[in-house]
């Protein structure tokens, strides 16, 4: 154990030895220890002093990897305080109710899962039984993430409970009839049972650390004392390969959120084999959450294992099981015991030795089915430390059999995940298993039953008295709607008025109004500012020092630019959720925010505000996740369109984001070309979402970096900027150049930056080619489109509706250009049902490094390429001569 030749320089050599002698002597010691025990046994006193050393909380690197065993030995479980007897019978019912219900659907071709929930079902039923707190107990409860696929077991249970009947188990999956149970957990589709959506698989856990963190941001800043919740997440061991779920890790434990348990389900397999076939996933993920500052607890070996592990006085079990490999593990669970006694006792002597006096039995019972994941009293001990421990979250991994007590054509199999259904033979096999009084007559009709021991079982009357006791059913959804008060009128005025000749961007408007807002007396301190590290693009930082960046840790150091007026200030109490360059991080954020009137009871107005390149393209899916959860919000695409931003390239050049939320439903998009038509909107926002009557939508604003005069907001115009179209102006009113009465007519329609390329256009082709054309504002071709279609479903119910954008247009003269900084099938989004002749300009294709006016000019969106698609418009129409498109190309330079 002396120095190696050639070692490799350490941080240590760096360091003086105040005494060398000492150090010489704690080198030889190991030395000594090694030559007489061995080198496991030097191993083994190393890893116990810096255990040792850990818990005294001296300033060592913690070690990332401890043995393949429990963290809490059988002798320190705490006394068990249920009827285990009783819990067992509650979860027998409940594992029978998911398989049955996922076989009896199994007939339609709906399918379902069932080996998931099998291996996990005492996760939940212990937590159900004693730690999740319902949303009847003080504050807001406990928010738990359950893993999608597990949903059947938690729809069986409740079924137990009362609140979920046969009928509507038979309509799993099956929801287009108004009574049947979503697939996974959907708040949309069952919005009193589920609160969190889970499936896409990855956003439970990145959704889950974001929660925990924002139920800190509410306490915080004296909102809602959030105190007695935690949020527990329950996931796949294979899910964790996803990114998001280990992107937040480090967040977690850098704001110390011991409000926040994950529970890793590590039955070793994902959906086609297992997670880590030539490696062991316990051990990885204990290293990952270890190093990034988690405590870990590891729940993996049941009490059957007890017995092996006393008998283990050399170690060369707990060294075996670490060094097998998760796919050699999966197959002991399904050979017999001559296999294991061969290749996994025989591996060395001590080994054969120590197999000589178990039974086979006992070996069976060990390699089959005892894991800790499945024992309540272990389940139990977990969960009751995760709780106890203080300053950093905790992470259980539990190991379990996937598919545990399915049968031998289940567990542990390659392919269980998507076996659908059981045979009767099997579930009979099930019922003795679990003990359940089901007679063989209930098959008659070769129909799976249901089991329920009666409502006023024993059964049934503890599950109630144990929920209870924790304050109400779980899981659980329910909105107690707060009615917020609409903001004075005073924060919209300034937008309504204009800015006179002075230029302002629509991202600084957005931003101007929203800071006006946050000073409403009644409403201001809901408002949440969420970014993702973008503030001073922004031009988000005066709201630094007034509003504060929250931080629970307050502002530890002197910021540097102390001296200046707008400083970076950071508080326990700050508003604003500066959130790094994560943009998935800050969406998480956002959707925590949104649902804050659900989870919480108090409504809260985020806006999170982005790069629109790096939204809807990046984290669509969480869009998706916050359409399902309900969320209320403002979603903001800054530096908009894929011409705007200069001299940033094809990556930061957006034009289609706008067409990716579009199939949203949730999402009400909108692209304001003036200041005004933000303040209309986002004031009709606030009523939509906040006022008596609350929709269940949220809005995506797309504002632009590009400064412009701002024009005062004309008279009548609000409901067409809330519909998503109105006349801006007319060629009569042009003030200079006006054409002539009989000149021929167009409309040039815009939306967003483009307006102004428009009216630019609408001057030209006055002055130089004698065409009248008006402008019309479009502000939302999503919200033009969505009314149109809802009165074509109108028609098919025998409905005349006729669409907003075709009652507009209706007797309007001339054809129709749409222009935009987006690709043309945003605005084509209308064309059907647009009267007049349609043609559309817009930025297709890659974007790319120039000028506003080169990039346009590439694109073939700037004013002289609008007069000249117009002119070729008229042309085809017969009402300018042909000769004025190659006139007006050669004039322009095009």
């Amino acid at each position: 154990m002396s120095d190696p030749v050639g070692k490799l320089p350490s941080e240590l050599d760096q360091l003086p030895d105040r005494d060398t002698e000492e150090t010489a002597e704690w080198a030889a010691s190991l030395d000594a220890v090694a030559k007489a025990a061995g080198t496991r046994r030097a191993e083994y006193l190393l890893r116990r002093t810096l255990q040792h050393a850990e818990a005294a909380g001296l300033a060592l690197p913690k070690l990332l990897e401890t043995d393949y065993v429990n963290t809490i030995p059988t002798a320190a479980e705490p006394e068990f305080p249920g009827d285990e007897a009783m819990e067992a019978k509650i979860t027998a019912w409940n594992r029978w109710n998911a398989a049955a219900m996922v076989t009896r659907g199994s007939k339609y071709g709906v399918g379902g899962h069932i080996a998931t929930f099998a291996s996990a079902a005492w996760l939940y039923e212990t937590g159900f039984q004693h730690f999740f707190r319902g949303k009847e107990a003080d504050g807001s409860g406990d928010q738990l993430y359950i893993q999608g696929h597990a949903s059947p077991g938690i729809y069986a249970r409740a079924f137990l409970d009362g609140r979920i009947s046969e009928q509507q188990l038979d309509n799993f999956r099956q929801e287009s009839g108004g009574n049947g149970l979503p697939s996974y957990p959907h708040p949309r589709r069952l919005p009193w049972l589920w609160e969190f959506p889970t499936v896409s698989m990855g956003l439970g856990p990145l959704s889950a650390i974001y929660q925990a963190r924002f139920n800190r941001y509410l306490q915080n800043r004296n909102i809602k004392d959030t105190s007695n919740s935690h949020v527990w997440a329950f996931l796949g061991d294979g899910e964790m390969d996803e990114p998001e779920s280990t992107a937040a890790l480090a967040l977690a434990s850098r704001e110390q959120l011991d409000n926040l348990t994950f529970v890793i389900n590590c039955n070793l397999q994902r959906l086609d084999g297992p997670v880590r076939a030539n490696f062991r996933v316990v051990q990885e993920l204990e290293a990952q959450f270890r190093g990034a500052g988690w405590n870990v607890i590891k729940t993996l070996w049941g009490s059957a294992w007890d017995e092996l592990f006393q008998l283990d006085t050399t170690g060369a079990l707990v060294r075996r099981i670490r060094e097998v490999p998760d796919a050699q593990f999966q197959t002991y669970a399904t050979r017999d015991v001559a296999y294991i006694r061969q290749h996994f006792f025989g591996a060395n002597a001590e080994l054969v030795q120590l197999a000589g006096v178990l039974s086979d039995a006992k070996i069976a019972e060990c390699f089959h089915s005892s894991r800790g994941g499945h024992e309540p009293r272990k389940v139990y001990a977990a969960y009751k430390a995760a709780l106890a421990h203080k300053g950093a979250p905790t992470v259980i991994l539990a190991q379990t059999v996937k598919g545990h007590t399915l049968g031998a054509g289940f567990e542990s199999k390659n392919a269980n995940h998507q076996m659908k259904k059981l045979t009767i033979d099997e579930f009979k096999d099930m019922r003795d298993l679990l003990g359940l009084p089901i007679p063989d007559s209930a098959f008659a009709d070769g129909k799976v039953p249901y089991g329920h021991p009666g409502a006023n079982s024993p059964e049934v009357q503890y599950l109630h008295e144990r929920r209870a006791a924790l304050g109400g059913p779980a899981p659980a959804r329910k909105v107690h709607h707060v009615a917020l008060p609409a903001p004075a009128e005073r924060s919209f005025a300034p937008l309504l008025k204009g800015s006179g000749k002075q230029e302002m961007a629509t991202t600084m408007a957005f931003v101007r109004l929203v800071k006006d807002l946050m000073r409403d007396k009644e409403t201001g301190k809901r408002w949440v500012p969420i970014v993702p590290d973008e503030a001073r693009t922004f031009g988000m930082e005066s709201l630094f020092p007034s509003a504060g960046i929250y931080s629970p840790l307050g502002q530890t150091y002197e910021p540097v630019d102390r001296d200046q007026l707008m400083y970076y200030k950071e508080a326990k109490d700050g508003q604003i959720l500066n959130e790094g360059i994560t943009e998935a991080g800050a969406m998480a954020d956002f959707i925590a925010a949104c649902t804050s009137y659900a989870t919480h009871g108090e409504p809260m107005i985020p806006f999170y505000i982005f790069y629109s390149m790096f939204g809807w393209q990046r984290t669509a899916d969480q869009m998706w996740q916050l359409a399902d959860q309900l969320g209320k919000g403002f979603i903001v695409g800054a530096t908009a369109g894929r011409t705007t931003l200069t001299g940033e390239g094809l990556q930061h050049a957006d034009g289609h984001s706008h067409l990716i939320a579009s199939t949203n439903p949730a999402s009400l998009n909108y692209d304001p070309a003036f200041a005004y038509e933000i303040a209309v909107i986002v004031k009709d926002g606030l009523r939509r979402m906040y006022g008596e009557k609350p929709e269940d939508v949220f809005y995506y604003l797309t504002v632009y970096n590009e400064p412009k005069p701002q024009p005062a907001m004309p008279e009548g115009v609000e409901e067409g900027i809330l519909r998503g179209l109105y006349r801006f102006n007319t060629a009569a009113d042009l003030a200079e150049a006006a054409p002539a009465a009989d000149a021929p007519k167009i409309q040039l329609m815009a939306s967003g930056t483009a307006i102004h390329w428009v009216l630019e256009a609408q001057q030209l082709l006055a002055a130089d080619w004698n065409v009248a054309a008006d402008v019309w504002s479009a502000t939302s071709w999503g919200e033009l489109r969505r009314d149109a279609l809802e009165c074509d479903e109108a028609l098919l119910r025998g409905e005349e509706r006729t669409p907003y954008v075709t009652r507009v247009l209706e007797g309007v003269p001339g054809p129709v250009l749409a222009v935009s900084d987006w690709m043309r099938q945003v605005p084509d989004q209308i064309s059907q049902w647009v009267p007049q002749d349609y043609t559309s300009l817009g930025t297709d294709g890659f974007g790319l490094s120039d000028t506003r006016e080169g990039a346009r000019r590439h694109f073939g969106v700037d004013a002289q390429s609008i007069v000249v698609a117009a002119l070729a418009q008229l042309a085809r129409r017969g009402e300018v001569p042909a000769s004025a498109v190659k006139e007006a190309r050669e004039r322009y330079g095009l």
